[in-house]
Formats: C-alpha cells, sequence, structure tokens
C-alpha cells in the first residue's frame, strides 16, 4: 500500500509465510530442526579439519572458511523466520534491517568469491602439481581469504547504504527477512535505477567469480583429458566434483534469485529460492564434502573410534 514518502521510517513490518499461515508451525519445526543440523554438520566439519594434520592443505583450508561463512550466514536469517513463524508479522527497526541486510549480502558475497577461490585452488591442484605447494602456500591462502571478505564488506556497505538512503513509500516487506529485491517495492517512484543497481552488484559478485570458477574448470578439464591414464583421470575428476556440486547449487539458486529483473518477480516462488539458497545449501554442502572425499570420512571415522575408545 502506497503511504506516502515514509523517509523517516523507524522500523519494517516482515509479513513472512502470511499466505500459509496454517503449515506455519509444521514450518517452524522443520526449519529449527535444519538449522540445528547445519550448525553441527558444520561445525563437525571445522573441528576436525582443525584437529587432523593430515588436512591442514589449502583445500581444507578453504573448506573450513566455507564451513564458517555458512554458519554465520545461516544465523543472520533463521532467527527472524523462526521467529515470524512464531508470532506471525515481524516488525524490526530499520537499524536492525539494515544490520541484516548488510550481514545477508557480506556473507553471500564472501561465499561466491571463496568458491572461486577453492577453484582455484583446484586449478593448480591439477594442472600444476609440481609447483602446487609452492604456489598455494598458507600467505596465498590467507590473502584469498581476506580478499573474499573485502570484497563482501564493500558490496553489503554500499548496496545497503544506497537502498536505505532511498525515500520510502511503505514499510511492509513481502518476505521473511530483509530481502533485497522484495525491499525494492518500498521505494518511491521509479524502481529502475535501484533495479539496475542490483544487477551491477550481482554481476560483480555473482558472475565475476563464477567466470572465474568456469575458466578453471576449463582449463582442469583441457588437462585430465590429456591424461595418459584413466586412473589418474578418475582421481583429477573426483578431488574437483564435490567442489562442481556446491558450486552449482549455490549459483543456480543465486543466479535465479538476483540475475533477472524486477517483473518477473513472483513473492512466493522467491521466498521458495531464498529458503533454498539460504538454508539448504549450507546444510547440503558439510553432507557433499564428507560423503564424496575419503579423506574426510578417514577422519571423521578416526575421530568416531577415539570418541569411543575413550568411553
Amino acid at each position: 500500500m502506497i503511504l506516502g514518502n515514509l523517509s523517516g521510517v523507524s522500523e519494517f513490518r516482515l509479513l513472512g509465510f502470511s499466505e500459509i499461515s496454517h503449515l506455519r508451525p509444521l514450518l517452524f519445526v522443520v526449519l529449527l530442526s535444519l538449522y540445528i543440523l547445519t550448525l553441527m554438520a558444520n561445525t563437525v566439519i571445522a573441528s576436525i579439519i582443525n584437529s587432523d594434520n593430515t588436512l591442514h592443505t589449502p583445500m581444507y583450508f578453504f573448506l573450513t572458511q566455507l564451513s564458517c561463512l555458512d554458519i554465520c550466514y545461516l544465523s543472520v536469517i533463521i532467527p527472524t523466520i523462526l521467529e515470524n513463524l512464531m508470532v506471525g508479522t515481524v516488525s524490526i527497526s530499520k537499524t536492525r534491517c539494515a544490520m541484516q541486510m548488510f550481514s545477508f549480502l557480506f556473507f553471500g558475497v564472501a561465499e561466491c568469491f571463496l568458491l572461486a577461490a577453492m577453484s582455484l585452488d583446484r586449478y593448480f591442484a591439477v594442472c600444476c602439481p609440481l609447483h602446487y605447494t609452492i604456489i598455494m602456500n598458507s600467505r596465498l591462502c590467507r590473502s584469498l581469504v581476506a580478499g573474499t571478505y573485502i570484497c563482501g564488506t564493500a558490496v553489503g556497505l554500499v548496496h545497503t547504504l544506497i537502498t536505505f538512503s532511498s525515500p520510502l513509500c511503505g514499510s511492509a516487506i513481502n518476505h521473511f527477512f530483509c530481502e533485497i529485491q522484495p525491499f525494492l517495492d518500498l521505494l518511491c517512484g521509479s524502481t529502475f535505477p535501484s533495479e539496475i543497481q542490483v544487477i551491477v552488484v550481482a554481476v560483480f559478485a555473482i558472475l565475476s567469480p563464477f567466470l572465474l570458477i568456469i575458466y578453471s574448470y576449463i582449463r582442469i578439464i583441457s588437462t585430465v583429458l590429456q591424461m595418459a591414464s584413466a586412473e589418474r583421470q578418475q582421481k583429477a575428476f573426483s578431488t574437483c566434483s564435490s567442489h562442481l556440486l556446491v558450486v552449482t547449487l549455490f549459483y543456480g539458486t543465486a543466479g535465479s534469485l538476483y540475475l533477472r529483473p524486477k517483473y518477473s518477480y513472483c513473492a512466493s516462488v522467491d521466498k521458495f529460492l531464498s529458503l533454498s539458497y539460504s538454508v539448504v545449501t549450507p546444510l547440503l554442502n558439510p553432507i557433499i564434502y564428507s560423503l564424496r572425499n575419503k579423506e574426510v570420512k578417514g577422519a571423521l571415522r578416526k575421530k568416531w573410534r577415539k570418541i569411543n575408545s575413550a568411553w
């Protein structure tokens, strides 16, 4: 509903799942269970990697960072969703809404660039195996991770400041947290400049690292196909399969949300995509890496035997 210029608005209303209010108790139980399971899975992966010296390699260093990002990313969104499912429409202050949008962008963009850094790691491991340990030293790994956080901070700050400095003509957000697309509906006048801003940010934050990932895997595939031994080819592909699955999940949902114009926006569909993007993907990441990785499974079995022997 148009209310006139509300640039001085102090709080917003998150409508959440108002269209399926009868399913709120079930959704609450499901999402709370998924949240706890995701926290446990990512915490176990990070602790296993940190405690096992055989996993102190660049690949697992990045995987630890991915688990930490997923935990933080999920913790920004899930509490608000659960509150919405408990009480219905949630009132959220402008400051909290801005912080939520910034945090969502920060962790999301950081994960985009972290996945690109992980693809670089796989590229050097497959294409430059003799120089891998020299190239992917601890200094470069830390620099790449720092770069992901810098990019996340820059995108989050710029986008949040521009969005919240625009004049508003509404206070009801048809979503379960302060997401970008539904927030555009609150802006006064033409939203075209803001839509362009969203697309530009998405191109930088989603397409740029994605193109780097594509380039890395083109080189990887080219190198693997030139290997004489089928066993070596299979081993090389197996080291990349987990990362490829995670990239497909993450970019598939992120691209469908942000790399499209506002006229194709549908609230119910986008809420479902947001849930997949922000809740399901962080849960599947550790499962994919643990089920498809012999070293991680070996470390998990070793830890389990230690726990059993202690009892």
